[in-house]
């Protein structure tokens, strides 16, 4: 009996390089609406990942911490999609989400990406890809992705074969 479900993949990123990596991989299956939340400790590795994403994804402005703006806004030049990073790192529950219009964000024609997105929880999608991420050593983490719904399933299934060959 396989540890994990269909719907989810464990890896270790030996350097923030790889971590980089990874999300470039992962940037490069992003469709329009699709939820991507980013969770773990203070220095994670969620930045780096989602730096990796948002080249992947071909944002022609590079992906930084929105942590003081809250939310930035990334666009590509193959079209006229959309690459929103929030930092939900200063929310503290659905009042300060609603604020910063994040239903307007959902409804947008984009890829989100949420950092600690726990803090939120119960304005998100029930169908989305949460990636856990752990410190294990200075350089080492481990990221657990889990699609919940066909789509993030589907995608989870391709990240693996765009990573791994499998």
């Amino acid at each position: 009996m396989p540890i994990l479900k269909e719907s989810e993949l464990d890896i270790i990123s030996h350097s923030e390089e790889q971590t980089r990596r990874l999300g470039v991989r992962l940037g490069a299956l992003l469709l329009p609406g699709d939820v991507i939340c980013l969770s773990g400790d203070m220095g994670a590795g969620k930045t780096a990942f989602a730096v990796g994403i948002g080249k992947g994804w071909g944002a022609t402005t590079p992906v930084t911490s929105p942590t003081f703006n809250l939310i930035h806004e990334h666009r590509r030049e193959k079209d006229t999609m959309r690459l929103y990073h929030l930092d939900c790192y200063r929310l503290r529950g659905p009042a300060d989400a609603e604020t910063i219009g994040l239903d307007d964000l959902f409804n947008r024609r984009g890829a989100l990406i949420l950092e600690w997105p726990e803090n939120i929880s119960v304005l998100l999608p029930k169908e989305r890809l949460w990636i856990e991420l752990r410190v294990l050593e200075l350089t080492r983490r481990n990221f657990i992705l889990e699609g919940t719904g066909k789509r993030y399933e589907e995608l989870v299934n391709k990240f693996r074969e765009s990573t791994f060959g499998v």
